[in-house]
């Protein structure tokens, strides 16, 4: 099959033909794909209380946790799915975790 090329799957397709998932067609264009939007729970930062240590920065899976000097200034919800595992990380209190708001 081609590479990009849509394909119509019945029950009758076999697994070999099947399109192959994960093509990147363009490269680098990740940012033009917010993938935020569908998160029930979402992480809430709390400034001052935040030791700027970077651990929720080394395990956040999408690179929400935006830092500028060596300093976490926010969260980017954009690109955020509400996995958690940042608040977890966190030993300070700084990062709670909610139920996403309609």
């Amino acid at each position: 099959m081609e590479l990009g090329k849509r394909m119509n799957v019945t029950s009758d397709t076999k697994w070999y033909e099947y399109p192959m998932g994960g093509e990147v067609l363009d490269a680098g264009n990740a940012e033009e794909f917010k993938t935020g939007d569908w998160r029930s729970m979402k992480p809430i930062w709390h400034e001052d209380k935040c030791k700027h240590c970077m651990f929720c920065w080394a395990v956040c899976p999408d690179m929400s946790i935006v830092v500028k000097d060596e300093k976490m200034i926010k969260i980017d919800y954009d690109f955020c799915k509400g996995c958690g595992v940042c608040t977890k990380q966190c030993k300070f209190g700084a990062l709670d975790f909610v139920l996403e708001e309609e």
